[in-house]
Formats: structure tokens, sequence, C-alpha cells
């Protein structure tokens, strides 16, 4: 059952949410610059279960994956901490997220910095686009993928133009934050918005 204070948490914020939306008609460059501040600062690709503060919690800034990056993003350039707003979600409907790690519960230390949960919040919360025509991608969009060995990957859409006609990704696919030409690189699974001015 979910109590008042879970919905007066859960409330704040969507109202977050909606607030940056309101005063943040830029936001697609605004989220973009926020991951673009975080190459030749997060250097390290470190995937290890770390346990974190909640809410605000992080890994050092030296050393994430992709999900990192967008996390960054999104508290650096608005404010949004995805790791309250998704682990509220999951408390309140766990049976819509994966459950590919065999767990009962919902993980703050962990959840947002999965990829298949970030793709179901964005779902739930945000707005889920087609993957289909990777020309009509816009700054600001995350774009997920699927790595050799199955391994889902997350990025951020910039509105730089790379060589083979498709928009440069700010990532963390190995070797830290980087804005590179990878987009098409990998079989697309899934494109979102969130926070549409």
């Amino acid at each position: 059952m979910i109590g008042r204070r879970q919905v007066l948490i859960g409330a704040a914020g969507m109202l977050a949410v909606r607030t940056a939306r309101a005063e943040a008609p830029d936001w697609p460059a605004r989220l973009v610059a926020a991951a673009e501040a975080q190459i030749g600062v997060t250097v390290t690709y470190d995937p290890a279960y770390a346990r974190l503060a909640y809410p605000g919690g992080d890994v050092p800034r030296d050393r994430g994956v992709c999900t990192d990056v967008v996390i960054r993003a999104y508290r650096d350039a608005f404010g949004i901490d995805l790791q309250r707003l998704v682990h509220e979600d999951m408390k309140a409907n766990f049976s819509r997220y994966p459950r590919s790690w065999g767990l009962s519960r919902p993980d703050p230390n962990i959840d947002h910095r999965r990829v298949p949960n970030l793709q179901a919040f964005f779902r739930r919360r945000g707005q889920a686009l087609s993957a289909d025509a990777p020309k009509d991608f816009a700054e600001g969009d995350l774009v997920t993928q699927m790595l050799p060995g199955n391994l889902p990957h997350i990025a951020i859409v910039t509105s730089q133009i790379g060589s083979r006609d498709a928009s440069l990704v700010i990532h963390n696919i190995g070797g830290g934050a980087r804005r590179e030409d990878r987009l098409l690189d990998f079989p697309l699974t899934g494109r979102y918005r969130f926070i549409t001015g």
C-alpha cells in the first residue's frame, strides 16, 4: 500500500519535472551541454555495484557507466534526480519493470543505473518515440542500443552530425564520457524524450 508520504514525494518529483519543462524551453541544448561537461571528467568505465546515498547518490565522477552520463546530465542541467524518480516509480509499480536481476524489491543503489529500468521509466513517464529513422532523431533524445553480448546501452543525441550523416552521441561505452559517431554502430532498441519544452 502506498502511504501518504510516498504519494507526496512522488508528486514532488513529478512537479520538479513539470517545473523544469516550463522553465527550460532550451532543455535539449542544456541536457547535451551537461553531458558534454562530463567529457574529460568521467574517464573510466566502472560497472561495479556501489552503495549510494539516497536521494542524490552517485559514484565518483571520474567513473561510471552509460547510464551515469544520463543521470548526471539530468541532475546537472535541471536538478532532476533520476535515482529518486526511478526508485519511487519502481516502488509503486514494481511489476512494470524488468525482472532480469532476480530482485524481489527495488534497490536505490543500482536500479537507475540499469538501462532496461531507464527504458521502462522513460516509457512510463516520458515519451517513447520511433527508433526506425535515425535521421529524425533530435538533440536531447535518449537512444538505447544493444551491444555485442546482449549488453544494453544508452546515449544522448547531440545536434552535431557525424561522417555517416547521423547524429553524434555522448555516452560511456568503455573509455569514459565521450562524444562519438556511434549511433549507427549497434542495433537501436529505443528512443525517448524526458522533459519536453
